[in-house]
């Protein structure tokens, strides 16, 4: 990624991925919100009802729900479906878990705001050893 940009955040699950950048302003719940099969967010109204994560940089603000939650994130890993990466403005728990225990590379607290820089479709990577988003 020749003249990239890389912004700094805190480290949440290890690894490096990349992807086509998703950006969903609503929190997201995986348990009901997320179709473990297909990756699709099934949603109701959510701002990327429809929209199928798998193999992407999901950058959404945080988790909501259930903590089986963390669970469903290993399915679609297991399913093949989970994104690549995920970018959180301030992660909880059960998201966190989720992204560790299905290896799914995750920074959250970035030092400025993804959602004013990223954009749907954009090419980035996520170190989440390093705790970096580059693009």
């Amino acid at each position: 990624m020749a003249g990239k940009t890389t912004i700094k955040g805190r480290c949440i699950a290890r690894g490096k991925a990349n992807g086509e950048v998703l950006i969903s302003k609503d929190a997201i719940s995986f348990l009901g919100g997320v179709d473990e099969k297909t990756g699709i967010v099934q949603e109701k109204g959510h701002s990327i009802e429809g929209k199928c994560i798998a193999g992407k940089v999901l950058v959404f603000p945080r988790g909501k729900g259930s903590t089986v939650g963390s669970y469903v994130i290993l399915q679609l890993k297991k399913n093949g479906v989970a994104p690549a990466a995920m970018v959180n403005l301030d992660a909880e728990t059960i998201i966190a878990v989720g992204a560790i225990i299905s290896k799914i590379p995750m920074v959250d607290k970035l030092e400025k705001d993804v959602f004013l820089i990223l954009k749907d479709g954009m090419k980035a990577e996520v170190d989440g050893s390093a705790g970096t988003v580059s693009f």
